[in-house]
């Protein structure tokens, strides 16, 4: 482009330097009373190239922002971004837009002289609140997906758009980005920073140039970032919906929209490359995007970055007092360095395959080994090889190969672009290097590798070769080398592979990036498109993934819906293991919520118990064998006189259900006392007592005539709070002694020992022990609800019921009794037992079959071997503290419930009014998972983070689910 090519508007590259014209707050407050007659306020706000400032008036509202524009833009100009503004306003009435307010005498702009060294044109700008999503910190899919939804609005509503004031050439515009950086690069004070940013500008524009007569052109805003779209805001989440600032609109290539967008992404706390594709996805949608588009969205990006930094290097030169141009100095390097972390070729390719317009690659030909037998390796995520937390070991792949190779001839090797298990990382915040992008060979004796084509031999080391053929590269690392650098020919000697040593061999085209052995599943699709299966060069076919249906719509079609699932989109967990969760991506999350699998996941001695039994009996308790007897005196012992008879059922629902059903059948009366706010379970009759509304929002209109509730016992945000907690237990007395003297005495009281709904928060101190003689004073029974809080959770105690130091008639518990396997258990009294015979008798199918039973006493047995009860105390206290002390930093923490490994921690807006933060504690479990930790809310109000993981959870694990709080809380969500 030439500096000296004559525009109707302004042209940068012959007028380079724009110091934002020098205007302060008392002259823009003249200027609104004289040209608008407003007596108002006008507080500065940052711009790079104008001046814009936030008007306030005598009421305090805010009557828009008035912009003096830099003097080097003219009025053909102007009319041109107002005529675009309104032009969208009317096109997309679903956004917002800020268009000009007309001055006293009904103009859009106002021409000023005197202001400062030239005319200047001055315009109020109708001001839309909420903020821009530059004031966000992290950006969530959803908002990303939003500013690429605004982006493809407004460029469709451009499309057809002329005017001469768009005829400029703007620094801005990315037709003409490598002139800019070359013009400006000098700006740039660190030397190394200055060298990576001119070779990556170069690199980006040579793709670009390539595409340059294939992109469309039109009318373009050029700045829809982050600063320039206006957001509504709801408690969790923001939602881009509205535009302002079109001084930067031109004629450009269509698709600079899109890459400009995207590339204020990047400056956000959290982001990677890939975080952009919510909001190309999103654009795509509305103003669908060619190939060759898609082929120039990411140069196109990193350019922009580029031009960002230099042009901001330029200006703080120029203009050293403007704040609003060194605060955006960290973030546009961050949008550097993320867009320049990736090649890009290999981004292009993870968008064009994100938009589905990838090719399928053309067939790999060659030989690269003589026939032979090849045995392929399942070293996936679901692979056997996995088991019992193998995947954690080093060399797990290298036995597993060598298991395979059963003869003197055979080879094994592992598959291509399939996660790899043993690749993965615990406790990482990051999507791990786990998708192989070559493959792995292990021969049971020593073999020759050929040329699988004619070539050059690039690269030869030791244990190193590459040959370079016509289209493809093959490097074999790991085995003897045994061609020298230079020509080659097909079927001549290329390497030795030596008995059982690994080696890895890839294959790339010619000129493509060297891809690492293995790359995150996010990356996976660019690194794949610009790699081949070498399978083929052995004689095999390539891994091709089989196309499934979507999991979770396969899952609504055959599985009641109303049987939900955690989160919106779900990773897909095939595997655990202790207290993480493996997905079939490869990524390990730390589970914060499984509180069934007690012991931890897929304990190896539960699943060798459980493969024993069933090689041997599986039956139901009407036969006489010997386990059931020994896991009821085993359960019994665990709980204090007089509860000393064992009933064995499915599940926590059941056992609650059949403690209700004995406590009826003992007193011969119907009536039953709850607690609000509790959840018991899904019979008929744990659902009559259960009052949770996060679980049944009806639940406190639909009650049975036989229900009764009491006051919830919450003392942090119920009726009575703190100190005046103990009048709880007063107000439940009363309701019972009043059920007794309308002669409606009830059979039981039931209530969760420690209040799981409200997060593991502790009962009033002597609760229990008042409610229960008050109960039993009107002859009815106490029942204790320990199917969550039960077996060693809370650390000091192994049933909940003993931090009250009271006793219960009748326990139930589920839960942990199987770890996982559906167990659960009512215990009681001989006398209460007995008394359920005037009911007939009692039976479950599998409760107390040989194989519930083994298992439970497993855990038992495990339980008490790993110290897991008195690892809660451990570090369930620790976990506590740092809670504790991350919301004296944090106010959105009100407060956290529990102890032992039965904690919650409860989010609030305002600790004050303790207005729950409901919608803030989803998105923070939504965050928090895509740092790598599971959680989920709780509560009536589901503002409650559940923090109930395996027992086995050690100081290191409670410790990452801290710090990932804490940078959620910190960084945004």
């Amino acid at each position: 482009m030439s500096a000296d090519r004559r525009t109707i508007g302004f042209n940068f590259l012959s007028q380079p330097e724009l110091p934002a014209p020098r205007v302060s707050e008392q002259q823009a407050e003249r200027l609104l009373a004289e040209h608008y007659g407003l007596t108002a306020g006008a507080v500065s706000l940052g711009s790079q190239q104008d001046r814009n400032f936030l008007v306030t008036a005598a009421d305090g509202t805010i009557a828009g922002v008035l912009k003096v524009a830099n003097p080097a833009f003219n009025a053909t100009e102007l009319a041109a971004q107002d005529l675009a503004a309104e032009l969208i306003a009317n096109a997309e009435p679903h956004l917002r837009v800020s268009v000009p307010l007309p001055n006293t005498t009904g103009e859009k702009y106002t021409a000023v002289d005197g202001l400062v060294d030239t005319t200047a044109y001055v315009r109020l700008l109708r001001h839309l609140p909420g903020g821009t999503l530059l004031e966000s910190g992290y950006l969530a899919p959803a908002a990303v997906a939003g500013l690429g939804d605004v982006a493809g609005r407004v460029s469709r509503a451009l499309a057809d758009f002329t005017h001469p004031g768009l005829d400029r050439v703007l620094q801005w515009d990315l037709r003409y980005g490598a002139d800019v950086v070359a013009a400006l690069l000098s700006h740039v004070p660190d030397v190394a920073l200055r060298e990576r940013i001119d070779a990556a500008a170069r690199e980006a524009w040579s793709r670009i140039d390539a595409l340059a007569d294939a992109l469309p052109r039109q009318a373009v805003h050029l700045d829809l970032t982050d600063a320039n779209v206006v957001v509504t805001r709801t408690a969790g989440a923001v939602v881009p919906d509205g535009v302002i600032d079109f001084g930067d609109l031109t004629d450009s290539w269509a698709v600079s929209e899109l890459a400009i967008t995207a590339s204020s992404v990047l400056g956000h706390p959290g982001a990677g490359p890939t975080s952009v594709l919510p909001a190309i996805r999103a654009f795509h949608r509305i103003r669908p995007l060619s190939p060759d588009e898609a082929a120039a969205v990411w140069p196109l990006l990193v350019l922009r970055t580029a031009v960002l930094i230099v042009s901001g290097a330029q200006q703080a030169a120029l203009d050293p007092d403007n704040d609003y141009i060194t605060e955006q100095a960290d973030e546009e390097q961050r949008m550097f360095e993320q867009a320049t972390s990736v090649p890009i070729d290999v981004m292009t390719a993870v968008l064009v395959a994100d938009l589905g317009l990838d090719t399928p690659a053309p067939p790999l030909r060659g030989q690269l080994i003589e026939p032979t037998r090849v045995t392929t390796l399942d070293l996936g995520p679901l692979s056997d090889a996995y088991d019992d937390g193998r995947w954690q070991r080093p060399d797990v792949d290298d036995e597993t190969a060598c298991a395979a190779l059963t003869d003197s001839t055979g080879v094994a090797v592992s598959e291509y672009g399939v996660p790899r298990l043993s690749r993965t990382v615990k406790l990482s915040q990051g999507s791990p290097d786990v998708v192989a992008t070559g493959i792995d060979m292990w021969s049971a004796s020593e073999i020759a590798l050929q040329a699988p084509w004619d070539g050059e031999v690039v690269r030869a080391t030791a244990d190193e070769v590459t040959l370079r053929g016509v289209d493809h590269e093959v490097t074999v690392i790991g085995a003897r080398r045994n061609a020298p650098l230079g020509s080659l020919t097909t079927g001549a000697a290329l390497a030795t592979v030596a008995p059982y040593e690994a080696v890895r061999v890839s294959v790339r085209p010619v000129g493509a990036p060297v891809a690492p052995p293995y790359v995150s599943a996010d990356l996976a699709p660019g690194w794949l498109a610009l790699t081949r299966d070498p399978r083929p060069l052995l004689g095999l076919t390539p891994t091709t993934p089989v196309p499934r249906p979507d999991l979770l719509a396969r899952r609504d079609a055959s599985f009641a819906a109303v049987q939900e699932h955690y989160y919106r989109t779900p990773p897909q967990i095939e595997r655990g293991w202790r207290h993480h969760l493996l997905s079939t991506a490869g990524r390990c999350y730390l589970d914060m919520v499984n509180n069934v699998t007690v012991l931890g996941h897929a304990h190896p001695r539960v699943a060798d118990t459980a493969a024993r039994q069933l090689r041997k009996l599986n039956t139901n308790s009407r036969f006489n064998y010997e386990v059931v007897v020994e896991f009821s005196e085993r359960l019994a012992a665990t709980l204090p006189d007089p509860l000393d008879t064992v009933f064995l059922v499915n599940s926590g629902s059941e056992a609650s259900d059949l403690a209700l059903r004995l406590a009826m059948a003992a007193t011969g009366r119907r009536d039953v006392v709850a607690v609000r706010e509790a959840y018991h379970g899904w019979t008929y009759g744990t659902d009559a007592v259960s009052t949770s509304i996060a679980d049944n929002p009806n639940a406190l209109a639909t009650r049975p005539e036989w229900v009764h509730t009491v006051e919830s016992p919450n003392s942090f945000r119920g009726k009575y709070r703190v100190a005046d907690a103990a009048r709880y237990a007063a107000d439940a007395v009363r309701r019972i002694d009043e059920l007794i003297a309308a002669g409606r005495p009830p059979a039981a009281f039931i209530c969760e020992s420690v209040y799981g709904n409200a997060g593991g928060m502790a009962l009033p101190d002597g609760y229990l022990q008042q409610v229960y003689a008050a109960v039993r004073a009107g002859g009815g029974l106490a029942v204790s609800d320990e199917v969550q809080v039960g077996y060693g959770r809370l650390g000091s105690w192994f049933w909940g019921f003993q931090q009250q130091d009271a006793v219960p008639d009748i326990v139930s518990v589920a839960k942990s009794t199987g770890n996982g396997y559906p167990l659960g258990a009512v215990i009681t009294s001989r006398a209460v037992a007995e008394a359920f015979r005037s009911q007939g008798y009692f039976f479950s199918s599998t409760g107390g079959s040989p194989l519930s039973c083994a298992i439970g006493i497993t855990v038992l047995d495990v339980l008490e071997e790993e110290r897991l009860q008195d690892n809660a105390a451990r570090v369930g206290g620790h976990l506590k503290r740092r809670l504790v002390e991350l919301a004296e930093r944090h106010p959105l923490i009100g407060t956290v419930h529990g102890t032992g490994l039965y904690l919650g921690v409860e989010m609030v807006r305002d600790r004050h009014t303790l207005e729950p933060a409901t919608e803030e504690t989803a998105a923070i479990c939504d965050r928090m998972l895509e740092l790598g930790v599971v959680i989920q809310p709780t509560g009536d109000h589901q503002n409650i983070l559940k923090t109930k993981p395996p027992l086995c959870i050690d100081v290191e694990g409670a410790d990452f689910y801290v710090d990932t709080l804490d940078r959620v809380l910190s960084e945004g969500w």
